[in-house]
């Protein structure tokens, strides 16, 4: 796998090669390197297109109450022995 902007979580795919373009059933890659390949194959002569590749959404942001972040509710169990 190569290392893409230090980011060790993209692996090579054509669907964001240069070399290749989307097939109009958009289940393949057009590549001029390979021919017609699949969307998840990588050959030796990849080059990374960042404008081609779409990142994951980020996961949403947690709704919070005032009643999370209020102290009133806590209590402490204080051990007697110790």
């Amino acid at each position: 796998m190569k290392k893409l902007f230090n980011k060790k979580d993209i692996s090579p795919s054509c669907s964001y090669c240069s070399h290749g373009r989307l097939a109009p059933d958009k289940e393949s890659v057009l590549c001029y390197k390979k021919g017609v390949v699949s969307l998840s194959y990588a050959c030796r002569k990849f080059k990374y297109d960042p404008l081609k590749r779409k990142p994951l959404r980020p996961k949403p942001i947690e709704k919070f109450e005032k009643s999370d972040f209020s102290l009133e509710d806590f209590s402490l169990t204080v051990d007697e022995e110790n």
